[in-house]
């Protein structure tokens, strides 16, 4: 599995274009023996593990895509060393730095251990290896093609790589990621005009985005700590900036990243708000805000106490707010069968790999891939048998 996280890692490709990645997975999956779809939604892979018995289906999803370093890599000065010189990206300005590569490792060594043992398996597992997460246009292409549902799973996982130590998986009950909108307001006037929206959209961000690694750090373990997390229970994260029409008309570009997402029509009308005092209107190119990553309270739950008691205590650590700063299209799979997405630990401080998704030196020790393949494949074989044990059976 490192041996294939290194091939992706060095041949990256953007959302829409992972062609060679999904072949890839294809491959190793058809060689376990499941029965593989592709194409779905793009180059979606969508492969199912029946077990030794019948059962309901549990789902678990990867995601494939790598990031344009240009515009979506923090840039932050360096403080790792180059850890992949020799499987660096042989695509220029493309990279895995936000760990798909190793999410889509674990999901192909995960469903390879569980072929190997299918008298594990109780039911069935749908495993799901996702393109185009990054512009959250994949989740939707998938789904719409209607064979995640013919599935009928009646969970859903995932894990996505974190600043926490390897060796380590976070759960955050009732947490996740927030929901994002996109809002553009015309405006008739000038600089002048513009500036001045800006200033007062900026107003209704309460949090900034972290401003070094460290701060990167400190940030996220703010979710562990219960009077830390207290103060980000509610929070908007505002990226702004103003372009022009045709014409020469000011227009002021606006993203918001908002948990909970109950505060999206509260949020649209102060702009909306601010846009007519400037005599000007909001458009909402994308319509419908796009949804918050909300993990089940019970699931999460049932998922931490699981994975204690299964490799520790200390393996496991317990998200209590929700990271304000990131978006996930998980979140639709999620509406289609409740679960959870975990956050597995991927940094080494002795050695210096920071663990930070788009970072520019975002580097993982790869240990946590095996661990996330152990971890994974532990609880997807339990909740089988826990969901099939009775429909009314509670986590």
């Amino acid at each position: 599995m490192i041996a294939l996280r290194r091939e992706i890692h060095r041949h990256p490709e953007l959302a829409g274009e992972e062609r060679r990645t999904a072949g890839l997975v294809a491959e190793q999956l058809r060689a376990a023996g499941l029965e593989v779809t592709t194409g779905v939604g793009g180059h979606g892979v969508l492969a199912v593990l029946d077990g030794s018995a019948d059962g309901p289906t549990v789902m678990y999803r990867a995601d494939m895509d790598a990031v344009d370093v240009r515009y979506n890599s923090l840039d932050f000065p360096r403080t790792s060393p180059v850890f992949d010189e020799g499987f660096a990206s042989l695509v220029p300005d493309v990279a895995h730095l936000c760990g798909h590569d190793l999410h889509t490792a674990i999901g192909v060594g995960v469903a390879r251990a569980l072929a190997r043992d299918s008298g594990r398996v109780r039911g069935r597992l749908a495993f799901v290896f996702q393109p185009a997460e990054e512009p959250l246009q994949g989740a939707r292409a998938m789904l719409a093609t209607g064979l995640v549902q013919k599935l009928a799973p009646r969970e859903s996982y995932a894990l996505h790589c974190a600043p926490f130590p390897a060796g380590t998986v976070t759960v955050s009950p009732g947490h996740g990621l927030p929901g994002v909108d996109n809002i553009r307001i015309m405006l008739p006037g000038g600089d002048a005009a513009a500036g001045a929206v800006v200033s007062e959209v900026a107003r209704l961000g309460t949090v900034a985005f972290p401003q070094s690694v460290a701060d990167y750090h400190a940030r996220f373990r703010a979710v562990l700590d219960p009077r830390a997390a207290a103060t980000i229970q509610e929070s908007v994260s505002v990226a702004q900036w103003t372009e022009q029409t045709p014409e020469g008309r000011p227009v002021v570009s606006v993203m918001l990243k908002v948990w909970p997402q109950e505060r999206f029509p509260e949020l649209r009308a102060r702009i909306e708000a601010i846009a007519a005092r400037a005599g000007g209107h909001v458009e909402y190119p994308y319509g419908d805000a796009f949804p918050a990553m909300v993990n089940s309270v019970d699931l999460s739950t049932a998922a931490g106490r699981h994975l204690s008691a299964e490799f520790g205590p200390e393996s496991v650590l317990w998200g209590r707010a929700s990271w304000p700063h990131n978006c996930e299209d998980f979140a639709l799979f999620l509406r289609e069968a409740p679960g959870a997405m975990f956050y597995l630990g991927v940094a080494d401080a002795e050695t210096g790999m920071n663990g930070a998704p788009h970072t520019r030196d975002f580097a993982a020790d790869e240990r946590a891939i095996g661990h996330g393949v152990r971890a994974m494949a532990a609880l997807l074989t339990h909740r089988l048998h826990q969901a099939g044990a009775s429909p009314a059976t509670s986590p």
